[in-house]
């Protein structure tokens, strides 16, 4: 099951060239037929647009839909809070269906956490809110680019806030999470997390910071106690060298921007969101609603085709 995400950003457009090619699955798209076909006609796309609600083999050229009416028309490019709740019921829609054993995965393209916001809905991302409907304790972001793998221990959280976001346990348990990811989504056997200080020089034996000292070593040390294979802290100016790299098949980084710029750089356009943590399988683009690049038939569709070739894969396994 695909989501077609913000209607007025890059979703619907993605979501017509993904349909383009040919796959190896039944494929079915989220959204509002209405919005699929003008968006088609923008771009120049050729995609036959057909409304269902089975599950059939996919076949190239065509995007079979399940309908959601939108709660307002769109104009590309021009948010609007009358459709942030169209855009939450997508969500639960595919996460129910998966919970259900209806569908075996979610793909979902991207959303604009601040409108939903601003329409009064409780939304800090896609990570936490699937966390929430699923009932699960502690899901981990976890973005792959090629071989580049970088988990967060905090995501959508203000700098300032990081610090006390991190805990002994909760570091224990997301390494866990992590390992167990590794093994089951890309059949690792034994993983090499790498896990990156929070301060400068990872706090420079308590010159620069405590953290490593008082939270970020001592977690390290259980995980090791429970056979995790971890590195760490290591300072996150030297965590992304080549030769850091070469033994590792994770890195986790304590913050969101300590790790993402890098990975963003190694496969802007390409690279996936996984969503480890829960009971069902959710990947996602890299990449927010281009807004600017909604309906003129230049979006890249990179990012959403490798998620949902990920989807795929771990489905198959």
């Amino acid at each position: 099951m695909v989501t077609s995400g913000e209607p007025a950003g890059v979703g619907p457009d993605l979501c017509l060239a993904v349909a383009q090619k040919p796959w190896p699955a039944k494929l079915l798209f989220l959204g509002d037929p209405l919005l699929f076909r003008e968006r088609a006609a923008e771009t120049g796309s050729s995609v036959s647009i057909e409304v269902t609600d089975e599950l059939i083999a996919h076949q190239a050229g065509v995007l079979r839909v399940s309908p959601v009416t939108l709660g307002a028309p769109v104009e590309a490019g021009r948010l609007d809070t009358a459709n942030a709740a169209y855009v939450m019921r997508m969500l639960d829609i595919a996460c129910d269906g998966c919970l259900s054993g209806r569908f075996q995965a979610m793909v979902t393209a991207p959303v604009q956490k601040s409108i939903i916001s601003d329409s009064g809905l409780a939304f800090t991302g896609h990570t936490e809110y699937l966390a929430q409907r699923t009932h699960s304790a502690l899901p981990v972001m976890l973005l792959v680019a090629g071989k580049l793998r970088v988990a967060l221990a905090t995501t959508h959280l203000p700098l300032s806030q990081v610090p006390q976001a991190l805990s002994i346990p909760q570091l224990v348990n997301l390494l866990s999470v992590l390992d167990e990811g590794l093994r089951s989504r890309f059949a690792l056997a034994r993983p090499r997390i790498v896990v990156c200080g929070l301060n400068p020089h990872a706090g420079e034996g308590g010159h620069l910071g405590r953290e490593e000292i008082d939270i970020i070593e001592p977690a390290i040390k259980q995980a090791r106690a429970q056979d995790l294979v971890i590195r760490g802290p290591v300072p996150a100016d030297t965590a992304f060298t080549p030769r850091a790299l070469t033994d590792a098949d994770a890195v986790l980084a304590m913050y969101h921007d300590q790790g993402l710029p890098v990975l963003k750089h190694a496969g802007f356009g390409s690279a996936i969101n996984v969503t480890l943590g829960l009971p069902i399988i959710r990947t996602s683009v890299d990449h927010g609603t281009a807004l600017d690049l909604a309906g003129t038939g230049r979006a890249d569709a990179g990012s959403l085709i490798a998620a949902l070739q990920l989807a795929v894969d771990c489905a198959s396994t």
